[in-house]
């Protein structure tokens, strides 16, 4: 069995103008990306650089247009079945309970009802929600929906975990305690995790590896860092360390004039 869980292998995408199939938009170049089992691996960079667009090669919701991707070892040919994808957006069904909405996935894999519904209770009670599984969506916090969609993602018990900025939309303490909550499930499991944020300090605090991308079009790979911090680890309390402080900088000192290229890039889209 190969050591990586996930390869991106010299991964190119290009996408044609709907208007114009003649013009053609690079957004990702040469990248090669590669996560091994249990490793816990975030990409960071400028918005609009192709975080997300590399995600959905991963999970096989896109065809890249040049390269190769590899889950253990083979091939990737359609869905990556032994992925589970936590979007940035809101997925939970709104007419499903919470209980419902963890299950189903569990439901279509053809476990029996009972089966399910017994998993997926044992799911909401390990993210805190043992007593809310009547309740739906519309009722429930931001968090609480988060939280939801991560048992949702989680009973499946996927080998790959992909998260797509999941928290971006919380306030700052229910995104520490979700952050918090992530580490100590990953701890338990130690499954491989691919996570796009746009917060560097997220990025450290919670990965054994940093990579951070380039400005788009042709976005690439512009620095790897190893994140050498002691686990377990409280992403609030480690945010203190002097050690924290000096990858912060190092990461930022590479990041820095991506983000600014891609900042300069939406001021000209916009205007």
């Amino acid at each position: 069995m190969s050591e990586f869980a996930l390869e991106l292998i010299d991964i190119s995408v290009t996408f044609r103008s709907r208007e114009d199939a003649a013009q053609r938009y690079t957004a990702v170049a040469d990248t090669t990306l590669r996560i091994r089992a249990g490793e816990f691996v975030s990409v960071v960079g400028p918005t609009g650089c192709g975080k997300s667009t590399l995600l959905n090669i991963a999970a096989g919701l896109l065809e890249a247009s040049s390269g190769q991707v590899r889950v253990f070892g083979q091939p990737l040919a359609g869905i990556n079945r032994r992925a589970g994808y936590m979007f940035q957006t809101e997925a939970l069904m709104p007419w499903r309970s919470a209980i419902d909405n963890v299950m189903v996935g569990l439901q279509y894999r053809g476990v029996p009802d009972a089966e399910a519904r017994a998993q997926a209770q044992a799911w909401l009670e390990r993210v805190g929600l043992g007593g809310f599984g009547d309740r739906y969506p519309h009722q429930l916090s931001g968090g609480m929906r988060k939280r939801t969609a991560l048992a949702q993602v989680l009973a499946l018990d996927p080998d790959i975990i992909l998260m797509d900025e999941p928290f971006s939309a919380l306030d700052i303490q229910t995104r520490q305690l979700m952050e918090n909550e992530v580490l100590d499930l990953w701890a338990s499991k130690k499954k491989a995790v691919l996570f796009i944020t746009h917060d560097l300090d997220e990025a450290i605090a919670m990965s054994d590896r940093v990579v951070v991308l380039s400005a788009g079009p042709a976005t690439r790979p512009m620095g790897e860092f190893a994140i050498d911090l002691p686990r377990p680890r409280d992403v609030s309390e480690v945010r203190t360390q002097p050690r924290f402080v000096e990858l912060h900088t190092q990461i930022w000192a590479v990041m820095r004039e991506e983000v600014l290229k891609g900042y300069a890039q939406q001021l000209k889209k916009a205007a």
